[in-house]
């Protein structure tokens, strides 16, 4: 049975067919909620939404032509709208917190100086910096193709990719220690197996489950990037799925024997049973150890596009450039090998080495 509808809540449908909701007690205001139902952002909005009908003080709007008003429009437009939500929900937290530190400022004030300062206050943390840059230019890139502004002041703005090769790959053996201190039958085994010969993203895998899985194949639409996925299930995978125990439409169930409520739930748990297992490879880790195996083993960029649901063939090049660099690094000492064994070497290395030469 269907849970029933919160109450004073309105549900419509935009003339571009997107579904918004609002709020409205008897003849109060009616105040428009963001997201999705019951989504964080939603039930955020519908708590203070009730609060205000109950007497509280509403936020103060936004003055037209600031930030904190550019910023709520742009939430509200349709490419806001055609984003991943998982884009969705990475932009709206940069730009909430924005909102609060400097809501106030005139657009017309916004210069590439302010955008620079803003970076420069997170560079504690490159990721987050590289993140503000890519939200702020495309909210204002945005908002000069809506004519709110001239131009976008964070144009041509360039930030340093963090020096770090982020999460840790997991390597044969990890794997391999994982497996023998979670066996098939256990939870952990799956997840494990359903990470690493899926190509998932912790925010896909929570989704995932039986209903997913047609003749030997399986699909899923990212949350992330809405791109549509399709993949073989292979033989390992299949084996482990077999060995446990599996919901009717979640394949990972918590310890409650329910979904897990979020894939931020779902990390905290597998890092546990990382901890437990002994290794130091985590969700994400697998997917970047499936990539470089399926690129070792000859993957395309364009395979690997294919099946980790990639949009940017930068991302994938990422892995073969490496696979490709490590292939040519050992045949290239294969070489090597032969050319010493069989005292086959270049005149300039035989001159230059005369201790290399065999004796007459």
């Amino acid at each position: 049975m269907p849970r029933p509808r919160k109450p004073y809540v309105q549900r419509e449908k935009t003339r571009h067919g997107k579904t918004v909701w609002y709020f409205r007690r008897g003849d109060g205001p009616r105040i428009r909620l963001s997201g999705d139902y019951e989504s964080p952002e939603w039930l955020a909005d519908y708590d203070r939404a009730l609060g205000i009908q109950q007497g509280e003080a509403p936020a103060p709007k936004a003055a037209n032509g600031t930030l904190g008003w550019l910023i709520v429009r742009y939430f509200d437009s349709l490419a806001f709208a055609q984003l991943a939500p998982g884009t969705q929900k990475a932009r709206r937290s940069i730009l909430e917190r924005v909102k609060k530190t400097g809501g106030e400022l005139r657009l017309k004030d916004v210069t590439k100086g302010t955008v620079v300062e803003g970076r420069d206050r997170r560079r504690d943390t490159p990721g987050a910096a590289a993140n503000f840059v890519k939200t702020i230019k495309a909210l204002f890139a945005w908002a000069v193709e809506a004519e709110f502004m001239a131009s976008n002041p964070a144009e041509g703005l360039k930030i340093a990719p963090p020096k770090t090769d982020g999460h840790h790959t997991w390597t044969i053996e990890e794997v391999q220690q994982f497996w023998k201190c979670h066996p098939r039958g256990t939870t952990a085994r799956l997840a494990m197996d359903l990470l690493l010969f899926t190509g998932m993203r912790i925010s896909d895998v929570v989704r995932f489950g039986p209903q997913h899985v047609r003749q030997g194949w399986g699909f899923y639409k990212s949350v992330k990037t809405g791109v549509e996925v399709d993949f073989p299930i292979l033989a390992e995978l299949q084996a482990t799925i077999d060995a446990s125990d599996i919901g009717d439409m979640i394949f990972l169930l918590n310890g409650h024997g329910r979904p897990f409520k979020s894939g931020a739930s779902f990390g905290n748990w597998f890092r546990s049973q990382c901890v437990t297992a002994g290794v130091p490879g985590r969700a994400h880790g697998l997917r970047k150890a499936g990539a470089t195996i399926a690129a070792e083993n000859g993957a395309s960029d364009m395979q690997l596009m294919a099946l980790w649901g990639w949009t940017d063939a930068r991302q994938a090049a990422v892995y073969t450039r490496k696979a490709s660099r490590k292939r040519l690094a050992g045949e290239a000492a294969y070489k090597l090998g032969l050319a010493q064994d069989g005292n086959i070497l270049s005149p300039h290395l035989s001159s230059a080495s005369p201790h290399l030469k065999k004796d007459r």
